[in-house]
């Protein structure tokens, strides 16, 4: 919608030439509707499985895409956003963790970080989009962009029609051959049922559940409790990190995804909010001088902005809660961490405009303190080094 909303071009036309809060509602409604789409996640997510929950969320966005594509009235428009944003928090609250239990340890930080490429990939391919159609008249110059995001939804969905279920979900639905078979699709090209390897995993996955199920059915009280396994900890660690995020000043995305196995999370972490207080600090001094030369170097500035939010802060909130969490709150955690992250989008997206129409470069100082906090936060909080490793050292089990 950035490419679109705010222009001198039909999409105002079509419906009224929105004012500036009006556009602040057609934009963040949508990450209430992320949020909602979390927040059910969080209560049937683990009832329904990683698969369904993604296919799911794929299918709530085709459907919300037809609704805003179509869209005559502002009505329509607001609830297309809506219904597209649901199936988005269906998707950002699962595929982490269906990650995270398909793929080995040493592995999830570069496939999750691949994660943010394709979103990277789908940011251009928008902007181009949108430049290229804002030289058609009529219609299709805003309606054709948002119909075409059901293109990804749909190959989503298809995707996932001949992807499996996890082999964990599996087990505790008690469907062990068909957790057997998917070990050993993992494993390799035509590898038996009965490898000692497949065998010694789903040992292990039974034994992890065997373990988790000692005290009862889950509920909901264990997110808040302490003791041996901390799990209060680990759901503040899983929502403090997306907090952190979201205020480090921007939703734009660079990546370096090797990194994200060699050097740890809490270090990337650190390098990053420390360079994204650097880049807001410098950007503030920049801007406050007025000039056309300081406002270059703040430009500039953007660039190694995206640089600083791509080691660290962008890719690691998005998987580190599947991460520090137990298999047993896991998908919790998961769902609550991607709640609180699109609210804290919706918080960031409605603040920022009116920041910078009422104290202009100044908004920038603010995001600087910001992540001189998160630097804090970081240090003092003991958020966790080498956070796949250490879960790997302490859970039995995917």
């Amino acid at each position: 919608m950035s490419g679109i909303i705010g222009a001198n071009n039909q999409f105002g036309k079509d419906f009224n030439n929105p004012d500036t809060k009006l556009q602040g509602t057609i934009v963040s409604i949508y990450d209430i509707g992320c949020a909602f789409g979390s927040l059910t996640s969080f209560i049937i997510g683990e009832r329904l499985g990683r698969k369904a929950m993604i296919l799911s969320g794929g299918s709530t966005m085709i459907v919300g895409t037809a609704i805003l594509a179509s869209s005559t009235t502002l009505g329509q428009l607001l609830l297309g956003r809506i219904v597209t944003g649901i199936g988005n928090g269906f998707n950002s609250s699962n595929i982490p963790a269906y990650q995270a239990e398909l793929c080995p340890p040493s592995k999830r930080g570069l496939l999750l970080s691949l994660q943010g490429t394709v979103t990277i990939v789908g940011l251009c391919i928008a902007y181009w989009m949108d430049f290229g159609l804002s030289y058609v008249d009529g219609p299709i110059q805003w309606r054709f962009p948002i119909a075409f995001q059901a293109f990804f939804a749909i190959c989503l969905v298809l995707q996932m029609f001949t992807l499996p279920e996890t082999p964990r979900y599996l087990v505790l639905k008690n469907k062990q051959t068909a957790a057997n078979q998917v070990l050993a699709r993992l494993h390799g090209r035509d590898t038996p049922l009965d490898h000692p390897e497949v065998l010694s995993i789903k040992a292990q996955i039974e034994t992890g559940i065997e373990l988790e199920s000692a005290g009862g059915p889950f509920k909901y009280k264990e997110l808040l409790q302490g003791g041996r396994l901390q799990n209060f900890r680990r759901i503040c660690l899983s929502v403090g990190v997306n907090v952190m995020q979201q205020f480090t000043g921007s939703n734009m995305i660079n990546y370096y995804a090797p990194a994200m196995d060699r050097f740890g999370r809490r270090a990337l972490l650190l390098t990053s909010a420390t360079g994204l207080c650097l880049c807001f600090t410098l950007t503030s001094i920049l801007l406050s001088t007025g000039t056309t030369q300081a406002a270059y170097g703040a430009t500039a500035m953007v660039f190694l902005f995206q640089i600083f939010l791509g080691i660290g802060y962008l890719p690691i909130p998005w998987f580190y809660p599947s991460e520090v969490c137990t298999t047993r709150i896991r998908s919790k955690g998961q769902a609550l961490a991607s709640f609180i992250n699109w609210m804290c989008v919706f918080t960031v997206v409605q603040i920022t405009p009116i920041a910078i129409g009422d104290i202009g470069w100044r908004t920038f100082v603010i995001f600087a303190v910001f992540n001189a906090a998160w630097v804090s936060v970081v240090v003092v909080c003991g958020v966790v080094k080498g956070a796949g490793r250490w879960r790997e050292g302490c859970m039995i089990g995917l």
